[in-house]
């Protein structure tokens, strides 16, 4: 059995808005009870916690399209890396957008 990090940071670009993805987190992590701390929103996932800080920043544009750009930090305290890869299977399930 492998032992559980203390803390595992994962940073990530998205393509929506804090709103979208406040609209999606029930689903994304299985209706994980939530909490906020003060710039962040903390998960009771597996035993630990999954702290998540977003920042937007400023859109990208492609020609006439105008894509809004989120920067996300996933913060893991408690998890090792089978619940780590379990919650991620899940979040990117609900959050990516346009795949086959």
């Amino acid at each position: 059995m492998e032992p559980v990090a203390d803390e595992y940071v994962l940073e990530r670009e998205m393509g929506c808005t804090p709103e979208e993805l406040l609209r999606w987190l029930p689903a994304a992590t299985g209706h994980a009870p939530a909490r906020v701390e003060g710039e962040e929103l903390v998960l009771a996932v597996a035993g630990g916690e999954v702290r998540l800080q977003a920042e937007p920043r400023p859109p990208r544009r492609l020609g006439l399209i105008e894509l809004p750009v989120l920067a996300l930090t996933l913060r893991f305290e408690g998890l090792d890396a089978a619940a780590r890869e379990a919650f991620l299977a899940r979040f990117d399930l609900y959050t990516r957008r346009g795949g086959g």
